[in-house]
Protein backbone atom coordinates (compact mmCIF):
# COMPACT_ATOMS: atom_id res chain seq x y z
CA UNK A 1 0.00 0.00 0.00
CA UNK A 2 1.62 3.08 -1.14
CA UNK A 3 0.79 6.43 0.37
CA UNK A 4 0.91 9.22 -2.99
CA UNK A 5 3.07 12.18 -2.38
CA UNK A 6 1.19 15.67 -1.88
CA UNK A 7 -1.83 16.42 -4.04
CA UNK A 8 -1.00 19.51 -6.19
CA UNK A 9 -4.11 21.61 -6.90
CA UNK A 10 -4.61 22.95 -10.22
CA UNK A 11 -6.35 26.36 -9.71
CA UNK A 12 -5.69 30.29 -10.23
CA UNK A 13 -6.96 32.95 -8.00
CA UNK A 14 -10.78 33.83 -8.64
CA UNK A 15 -10.94 30.28 -10.93
CA UNK A 16 -13.77 28.81 -8.50
CA UNK A 17 -16.57 29.92 -10.56
CA UNK A 18 -19.91 29.40 -9.99
CA UNK A 19 -21.82 25.84 -9.55
CA UNK A 20 -24.45 24.99 -12.09
CA UNK A 21 -27.48 23.05 -11.25
CA UNK A 22 -30.93 23.38 -10.10
CA UNK A 23 -32.28 23.72 -6.32
CA UNK A 24 -34.77 21.52 -6.88
CA UNK A 25 -35.13 18.43 -9.49
CA UNK A 26 -31.64 17.51 -9.16
CA UNK A 27 -31.72 13.57 -10.22
CA UNK A 28 -29.25 11.86 -9.71
CA UNK A 29 -25.77 11.27 -11.45
CA UNK A 30 -26.82 14.28 -14.30
CA UNK A 31 -24.29 17.73 -12.54
CA UNK A 32 -20.91 17.31 -12.02
CA UNK A 33 -18.73 19.52 -10.16
CA UNK A 34 -16.04 21.54 -12.27
CA UNK A 35 -13.38 19.95 -10.69
CA UNK A 36 -11.88 16.07 -10.33
CA UNK A 37 -9.15 14.03 -8.37
CA UNK A 38 -6.83 11.97 -9.98
CA UNK A 39 -3.44 10.18 -9.58
CA UNK A 40 -1.62 7.31 -11.34
CA UNK A 41 0.03 4.11 -10.42
CA UNK A 42 2.89 2.12 -11.58
CA UNK A 43 4.74 -0.82 -9.44
CA UNK A 44 8.11 1.18 -9.29
CA UNK A 45 6.37 4.57 -8.07
CA UNK A 46 3.35 3.23 -6.70
CA UNK A 47 0.47 5.95 -6.66
CA UNK A 48 2.37 9.22 -7.91
CA UNK A 49 1.23 12.77 -9.48
CA UNK A 50 -2.17 13.54 -7.64
CA UNK A 51 -4.03 16.57 -8.72
CA UNK A 52 -7.47 18.05 -8.57
CA UNK A 53 -7.90 19.54 -11.71
CA UNK A 54 -10.13 20.36 -14.33
CA UNK A 55 -12.94 17.67 -14.60
CA UNK A 56 -11.85 16.16 -18.21
CA UNK A 57 -12.08 13.47 -20.75
CA UNK A 58 -9.40 10.63 -19.38
CA UNK A 59 -7.09 9.74 -22.12
CA UNK A 60 -6.98 6.00 -22.80
CA UNK A 61 -6.20 3.63 -25.43
CA UNK A 62 -8.45 1.15 -27.10
CA UNK A 63 -5.63 -1.29 -25.86
CA UNK A 64 -6.44 -0.07 -22.13
CA UNK A 65 -6.67 -3.05 -19.83
CA UNK A 66 -10.21 -1.62 -18.43
CA UNK A 67 -11.36 -2.55 -22.31
CA UNK A 68 -10.71 -6.06 -22.54
CA UNK A 69 -10.36 -7.59 -18.75
CA UNK A 70 -12.84 -5.20 -16.99
CA UNK A 71 -10.75 -4.41 -14.17
CA UNK A 72 -12.30 -1.58 -12.31
CA UNK A 73 -14.10 -1.03 -8.41
CA UNK A 74 -15.54 2.22 -7.02
CA UNK A 75 -17.46 3.32 -4.39
CA UNK A 76 -20.45 5.69 -3.21
CA UNK A 77 -20.43 7.92 -0.21
CA UNK A 78 -22.07 11.70 0.56
CA UNK A 79 -21.08 14.67 1.71
CA UNK A 80 -24.28 17.13 3.34
CA UNK A 81 -24.49 20.40 4.68
CA UNK A 82 -24.38 20.55 8.40
CA UNK A 83 -26.28 23.19 10.36
CA UNK A 84 -23.12 25.19 10.90
CA UNK A 85 -22.45 25.99 6.92
CA UNK A 86 -19.77 22.96 7.57
CA UNK A 87 -19.72 20.26 5.62
CA UNK A 88 -20.31 16.70 7.31
CA UNK A 89 -19.02 12.96 5.62
CA UNK A 90 -20.98 10.15 6.35
CA UNK A 91 -19.14 7.10 7.44
CA UNK A 92 -16.06 7.97 5.01
CA UNK A 93 -14.40 5.19 6.70
CA UNK A 94 -16.45 2.25 5.41
CA UNK A 95 -16.52 3.61 2.01
CA UNK A 96 -12.67 4.19 1.98
CA UNK A 97 -12.63 0.33 3.99
CA UNK A 98 -14.64 -1.46 1.31
CA UNK A 99 -12.85 -0.17 -2.14
CA UNK A 100 -10.02 -1.48 -0.60
CA UNK A 101 -11.32 -4.27 -0.31
CA UNK A 102 -12.99 -4.36 -3.58
CA UNK A 103 -9.33 -3.50 -5.09
CA UNK A 104 -7.55 -7.01 -3.47
CA UNK A 105 -10.32 -9.18 -4.65
CA UNK A 106 -9.90 -7.66 -8.12
CA UNK A 107 -6.32 -7.94 -7.87
CA UNK A 108 -5.69 -4.53 -7.89
CA UNK A 109 -3.63 -1.81 -5.77
CA UNK A 110 -4.62 -0.76 -2.46
CA UNK A 111 -4.82 3.00 -1.57
CA UNK A 112 -4.05 4.37 2.02
CA UNK A 113 -7.01 5.13 3.65
CA UNK A 114 -5.36 8.72 4.95
CA UNK A 115 -4.45 9.64 1.82
CA UNK A 116 -7.61 8.61 -0.18
CA UNK A 117 -9.90 10.62 3.08
CA UNK A 118 -7.10 13.50 2.16
CA UNK A 119 -8.12 13.48 -1.25
CA UNK A 120 -11.55 13.47 -0.93
CA UNK A 121 -11.47 16.46 1.64
CA UNK A 122 -9.28 18.37 -0.68
CA UNK A 123 -12.01 18.04 -3.22
CA UNK A 124 -15.03 18.69 -1.79
CA UNK A 125 -13.18 22.04 -0.07
CA UNK A 126 -12.43 22.88 -3.35
CA UNK A 127 -16.28 22.34 -4.32
CA UNK A 128 -17.91 23.36 -1.70
CA UNK A 129 -20.09 25.50 -2.89
CA UNK A 130 -21.43 22.69 -5.30
CA UNK A 131 -23.11 21.39 -1.93
CA UNK A 132 -27.01 21.25 -2.70
CA UNK A 133 -29.21 22.35 0.62
CA UNK A 134 -32.32 21.53 -1.40
CA UNK A 135 -34.56 19.12 0.89
CA UNK A 136 -33.43 15.60 0.48
CA UNK A 137 -30.22 16.29 -1.71
CA UNK A 138 -26.23 16.07 -0.79
CA UNK A 139 -23.14 15.52 -2.83
CA UNK A 140 -22.62 12.38 -3.91
CA UNK A 141 -18.79 10.56 -4.13
CA UNK A 142 -18.15 8.35 -6.82
CA UNK A 143 -14.48 7.16 -6.40
CA UNK A 144 -13.32 4.90 -8.93
CA UNK A 145 -10.16 3.05 -9.90
CA UNK A 146 -9.25 1.24 -13.39
CA UNK A 147 -6.37 -0.49 -14.95
CA UNK A 148 -4.46 1.53 -17.95
CA UNK A 149 -1.89 -0.68 -18.62
CA UNK A 150 -1.90 -1.27 -22.60
CA UNK A 151 -2.06 -5.12 -22.96
CA UNK A 152 -4.27 -8.03 -24.03
CA UNK A 153 -3.10 -10.52 -21.58
CA UNK A 154 -5.78 -12.18 -19.49
CA UNK A 155 -3.67 -10.70 -16.32
CA UNK A 156 -3.73 -8.01 -13.70
CA UNK A 157 -2.83 -4.55 -15.00
CA UNK A 158 0.52 -3.11 -13.99
CA UNK A 159 -0.70 0.34 -14.52
CA UNK A 160 -3.85 2.52 -13.02
CA UNK A 161 -5.85 5.57 -12.71
CA UNK A 162 -7.53 6.22 -9.58
CA UNK A 163 -10.40 9.16 -10.15
CA UNK A 164 -12.95 11.01 -7.53
CA UNK A 165 -15.51 13.01 -9.24
CA UNK A 166 -17.92 14.94 -7.25
CA UNK A 167 -22.28 15.56 -8.10
CA UNK A 168 -25.12 17.24 -6.63
CA UNK A 169 -28.24 14.84 -6.62
CA UNK A 170 -31.72 14.65 -5.15
CA UNK A 171 -32.96 11.63 -3.80
CA UNK A 172 -32.50 8.10 -6.03
CA UNK A 173 -35.68 7.89 -7.14
CA UNK A 174 -37.29 11.13 -6.81
CA UNK A 175 -40.82 11.94 -5.35
CA UNK A 176 -39.52 11.39 -1.93
CA UNK A 177 -39.91 8.80 0.38
CA UNK A 178 -42.42 6.62 -1.85
CA UNK A 179 -42.80 2.66 -2.16
CA UNK A 180 -41.06 1.46 -5.66
CA UNK A 181 -41.98 -1.77 -7.68
CA UNK A 182 -39.78 -4.69 -7.69
CA UNK A 183 -39.35 -7.39 -10.00
CA UNK A 184 -38.43 -10.46 -8.38
CA UNK A 185 -35.82 -12.67 -11.00
CA UNK A 186 -35.98 -16.60 -11.02
CA UNK A 187 -34.34 -16.89 -14.46
CA UNK A 188 -31.04 -14.22 -14.02
CA UNK A 189 -28.56 -14.09 -11.21
CA UNK A 190 -26.58 -11.26 -9.77
CA UNK A 191 -23.70 -13.15 -7.71
CA UNK A 192 -22.36 -16.52 -6.84
CA UNK A 193 -20.56 -17.67 -4.05
CA UNK A 194 -16.78 -17.62 -4.70
CA UNK A 195 -17.46 -14.98 -7.19
CA UNK A 196 -17.55 -11.16 -6.90
CA UNK A 197 -20.77 -10.02 -5.88
CA UNK A 198 -19.48 -9.04 -2.30
CA UNK A 199 -16.68 -6.25 -4.65
CA UNK A 200 -18.24 -2.77 -5.66
CA UNK A 201 -16.99 -3.75 -9.05
CA UNK A 202 -17.84 -2.31 -12.20
CA UNK A 203 -18.95 -5.78 -13.91
CA UNK A 204 -21.21 -7.09 -10.99
CA UNK A 205 -23.20 -3.62 -12.46
CA UNK A 206 -22.68 -4.57 -16.20
CA UNK A 207 -24.18 -7.90 -15.51
CA UNK A 208 -27.52 -6.46 -13.74
CA UNK A 209 -28.14 -4.52 -16.11
CA UNK A 210 -30.34 -6.74 -18.87
CA UNK A 211 -32.38 -8.15 -16.55
CA UNK A 212 -33.11 -4.92 -15.02
CA UNK A 213 -33.96 -3.82 -18.29
CA UNK A 214 -36.75 -6.46 -19.03
CA UNK A 215 -38.45 -5.56 -15.50
CA UNK A 216 -38.76 -1.71 -16.27
CA UNK A 217 -40.55 -3.28 -19.79
CA UNK A 218 -42.99 -4.52 -17.53
CA UNK A 219 -43.34 -1.21 -15.43
CA UNK A 220 -41.21 -2.43 -12.29
CA UNK A 221 -38.54 0.26 -11.37
CA UNK A 222 -36.15 -2.76 -9.43
CA UNK A 223 -34.59 -6.50 -9.21
CA UNK A 224 -34.87 -8.69 -6.71
CA UNK A 225 -32.38 -11.29 -6.89
CA UNK A 226 -31.87 -14.66 -5.84
CA UNK A 227 -29.20 -16.75 -4.72
CA UNK A 228 -27.21 -18.61 -8.05
CA UNK A 229 -27.12 -22.18 -6.62
CA UNK A 230 -31.61 -22.68 -5.14
CA UNK A 231 -32.85 -19.24 -6.63
CA UNK A 232 -34.41 -19.82 -3.55
CA UNK A 233 -32.59 -17.28 -1.23
CA UNK A 234 -33.07 -13.46 -1.48
CA UNK A 235 -29.94 -11.87 -1.90
CA UNK A 236 -30.05 -8.12 -2.93
CA UNK A 237 -32.59 -5.50 -4.81
CA UNK A 238 -30.93 -3.71 -7.71
CA UNK A 239 -27.74 -2.35 -6.15
CA UNK A 240 -29.40 -2.11 -2.62
CA UNK A 241 -29.41 -4.26 0.22
CA UNK A 242 -33.40 -5.50 1.09
CA UNK A 243 -35.11 -5.84 4.46
CA UNK A 244 -38.64 -7.20 5.47
CA UNK A 245 -39.97 -5.88 8.61
CA UNK A 246 -42.08 -7.86 10.98
CA UNK A 247 -43.83 -5.47 13.32
CA UNK A 248 -40.86 -3.92 15.01
CA UNK A 249 -38.14 -6.60 13.88
CA UNK A 250 -35.77 -6.18 10.76
CA UNK A 251 -34.64 -9.30 8.52
CA UNK A 252 -32.36 -8.89 6.38
CA UNK A 253 -30.37 -11.33 4.38
CA UNK A 254 -26.81 -12.19 6.00
CA UNK A 255 -24.13 -11.58 4.34
CA UNK A 256 -22.52 -14.59 2.07
CA UNK A 257 -19.98 -13.29 0.05
CA UNK A 258 -21.90 -12.77 -2.56
CA UNK A 259 -23.70 -9.83 -0.94
CA UNK A 260 -22.49 -6.18 -1.14
CA UNK A 261 -21.35 -4.96 2.52
CA UNK A 262 -23.50 -1.83 2.27
CA UNK A 263 -23.04 0.90 4.72
CA UNK A 264 -26.63 2.12 4.85
CA UNK A 265 -27.27 -1.71 5.82
CA UNK A 266 -24.66 -1.56 8.51
CA UNK A 267 -25.95 1.70 9.94
CA UNK A 268 -29.56 0.52 10.33
CA UNK A 269 -28.69 -2.62 12.17
CA UNK A 270 -26.54 -0.27 14.26
CA UNK A 271 -29.63 2.16 14.75
CA UNK A 272 -32.64 -0.04 15.26
CA UNK A 273 -31.98 -1.19 18.83
CA UNK A 274 -31.68 2.44 19.24
CA UNK A 275 -35.13 3.20 17.68
CA UNK A 276 -36.52 0.44 19.76
CA UNK A 277 -36.60 -1.99 17.47
CA UNK A 278 -34.76 -5.97 16.42
CA UNK A 279 -33.13 -6.61 13.66
CA UNK A 280 -31.49 -9.79 12.61
CA UNK A 281 -29.09 -11.37 9.28
CA UNK A 282 -30.96 -14.27 8.05
CA UNK A 283 -30.93 -16.97 5.71
CA UNK A 284 -34.51 -15.56 3.72
CA UNK A 285 -36.21 -18.13 1.45
CA UNK A 286 -38.25 -16.17 -1.39
CA UNK A 287 -41.00 -18.63 -0.84
CA UNK A 288 -41.63 -18.10 3.09
CA UNK A 289 -41.01 -14.25 2.18
CA UNK A 290 -43.93 -13.81 0.11
CA UNK A 291 -45.98 -16.21 2.31
CA UNK A 292 -45.25 -14.00 5.32
CA UNK A 293 -46.72 -10.90 2.77
CA UNK A 294 -49.57 -12.75 1.96
CA UNK A 295 -50.40 -13.52 5.80
CA UNK A 296 -49.68 -10.14 6.75
CA UNK A 297 -46.94 -11.12 8.95
CA UNK A 298 -44.70 -9.06 6.99
CA UNK A 299 -45.64 -5.60 7.63
CA UNK A 300 -43.09 -3.62 5.13
CA UNK A 301 -40.33 -4.22 2.72
CA UNK A 302 -37.23 -1.96 2.44
CA UNK A 303 -34.32 -1.21 0.19
CA UNK A 304 -31.26 0.74 1.31
CA UNK A 305 -28.53 2.13 -0.39
CA UNK A 306 -26.51 5.65 0.09
CA UNK A 307 -28.33 6.72 -3.53
CA UNK A 308 -31.90 6.33 -1.76
CA UNK A 309 -31.04 5.71 1.79
CA UNK A 310 -34.52 4.23 2.43
CA UNK A 311 -36.98 2.80 -0.32
CA UNK A 312 -39.73 1.26 0.25
CA UNK A 313 -41.00 -1.43 -1.48
CA UNK A 314 -45.30 -1.77 -2.40
CA UNK A 315 -44.84 -4.35 -5.05
CA UNK A 316 -43.43 -7.55 -5.46
CA UNK A 317 -44.06 -9.44 -8.38
CA UNK A 318 -42.50 -13.92 -8.38
CA UNK A 319 -43.64 -15.71 -11.37
CA UNK A 320 -46.45 -13.47 -12.63
CA UNK A 321 -48.06 -12.70 -9.56
CA UNK A 322 -48.26 -9.71 -7.91
CA UNK A 323 -47.70 -9.34 -4.11
CA UNK A 324 -48.42 -6.26 -2.25
CA UNK A 325 -46.82 -5.28 1.04
CA UNK A 326 -48.76 -2.49 3.09
CA UNK A 327 -51.40 -1.48 0.80
CA UNK A 328 -48.53 -0.11 -1.78
CA UNK A 329 -48.02 2.62 1.52
CA UNK A 330 -44.97 3.83 3.31
CA UNK A 331 -44.53 2.14 6.51
CA UNK A 332 -44.22 3.75 9.82
CA UNK A 333 -40.68 1.66 10.71
CA UNK A 334 -39.34 2.87 7.14
CA UNK A 335 -40.14 6.40 8.02
CA UNK A 336 -38.99 6.16 11.38
CA UNK A 337 -35.55 4.73 10.26
CA UNK A 338 -35.21 7.20 7.20
CA UNK A 339 -36.38 10.18 9.38
CA UNK A 340 -33.77 9.28 11.93
CA UNK A 341 -30.93 8.34 9.83
CA UNK A 342 -31.01 11.39 7.25
CA UNK A 343 -31.55 13.29 10.73
CA UNK A 344 -27.87 12.70 11.74
CA UNK A 345 -26.87 12.89 8.32
CA UNK A 346 -28.03 16.69 8.62
CA UNK A 347 -27.00 17.36 11.39
CA UNK A 348 -30.60 17.55 12.90
CA UNK A 349 -30.15 14.50 15.34
CA UNK A 350 -27.10 14.24 17.50
CA UNK A 351 -24.75 12.03 15.55
CA UNK A 352 -24.13 9.49 19.53
CA UNK A 353 -22.21 7.06 16.60
CA UNK A 354 -19.39 9.27 15.19
CA UNK A 355 -20.62 8.63 11.67
CA UNK A 356 -20.09 12.25 10.58
CA UNK A 357 -16.93 13.50 9.81
CA UNK A 358 -16.46 17.30 9.19
CA UNK A 359 -14.56 18.40 6.44
CA UNK A 360 -12.38 21.10 7.84
CA UNK A 361 -11.86 24.80 6.41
Amino acid sequence: MSISQDITIHIEPGEYGDPSFPDKDLGFGRYFTDRMFIQHYKPENGWHDASIVKRETLQLGPTAHIFHCGQGVFEGAKAFKQPDGSIGLFRIDRNLERFNKSAVRMGMPTISPEHHLKAIEALVRVEKNWVPTSEGSALYIRPVMVATESTLEVRASQDYSHFIILSPVGPYFGGGLRPVSVYVSHEHVRAVLGGTGEAKTIANYAGSIYATEQAREQGFQQVLWLDAKEREYVEEVGGMNIAFVYGDHISTPALSGSILPGVTRASILSLAPDLGMTASEDRISIHQALGDIESKKITEVFAMGTGAVIAPVGRLRYMDKDYIINDNETGPVSQKIFDHLTGIQYGIISDDYGWIHKVDE
